[in-house]
């Protein structure tokens, strides 16, 4: 269902054939623009100028590598679900509010139409040509509001109900960037973290080797201990030795 709602906003901002790419990006990441332009028929250039189109609206974002073997940089694309969303849900509100203002005029307004042409026109410009055709000078006839009425109110209701589902798809998407930006700021920390660790290591390393007669003193030190142990250890065998 989201994927037909975002053919949708493509076919709107170039052409039908171009909607097709959306197939061709979603749930994927990185395509490579030759794969995308041999799957949709189309030149290279033709390709890159639909993704130019759609990267203006922030639709489709890409990275670059170079051919090590030609020398030429090839760009690989991934679709922007959530930019998607956002624009798609700004389209169907724009088209809700046309809709509801109809709808308004049709509750609040009076319409006259021409049986001959065809035409239905405002209560105001049926006024202006004397309530006759200017085509056929047939009289207008007053128009039924309840048809009209009744076909608005379906087209409002089905564009609500898919303005709450792009609403719900573009919180989980939001949701699901959200739960990345906290993974990366975490690893972000991880490194900090283990970067001053070997910091750390390293000026201690490099403190010891500018330092060598600290180093010295302790062992001498550990030396005089270990002396020490051992004298009152023979003392101690002595006492022992004149008790028995």
């Amino acid at each position: 269902m989201q994927i037909k709602f975002l053919k949708s906003i493509v076919e709107n901002l170039t052409n039908k054939q171009s909607a097709e790419i959306v197939d061709l990006l979603a749930n994927k990441k990185d395509v490579n623009e030759f794969i995308l332009a041999k799957k949709l028929s189309l030149t290279i250039n033709q390709t890159r100028n639909i993704l130019y189109k759609l990267l203006d609206f922030g639709l489709v974002s890409f990275i670059r590598k170079k051919d090590k073997r030609k020398g030429w940089y090839i760009y690989f694309w991934t679709l922007n679900i959530a930019e998607s969303l956002k624009l798609l849900e700004k389209k169907l509100m724009e088209e809700l509010n046309q809709l509801e203002l109809q709808l308004k005029n049709r509750h609040e307004k009076r319409y006259y139409f021409c049986d001959t042409c065809v035409v239905e026109v405002s209560e105001e410009a049926a006024l202006l040509d004397d309530f006759r055709c200017p085509e056929c000078e047939e009289v207008y006839k007053l128009s039924e509001n309840k048809e009209p009425i009744e076909q608005l109110e379906k087209k409002v209701n089905k564009v609500k109900k898919e303005l709450d589902f792009v609403s719900e798809e573009k919180g989980k998407e939001d949701e699901k960037n959200t739960v990345k930006k906290i993974k990366k700021i975490k690893r972000t920390e991880a490194n900090v973290k283990s970067k001053r660790k070997k910091a750390r290591v390293e000026r201690a390393i490099l403190k010891k080797k500018n330092n060598p007669r600290k180093a010295s003193k302790k062992t001498d030190k550990t030396k005089k201990t270990d002396k020490a142990k051992k004298t009152s250890l023979k003392k101690i065998k002595k006492l022992f030795k004149k008790k028995i």
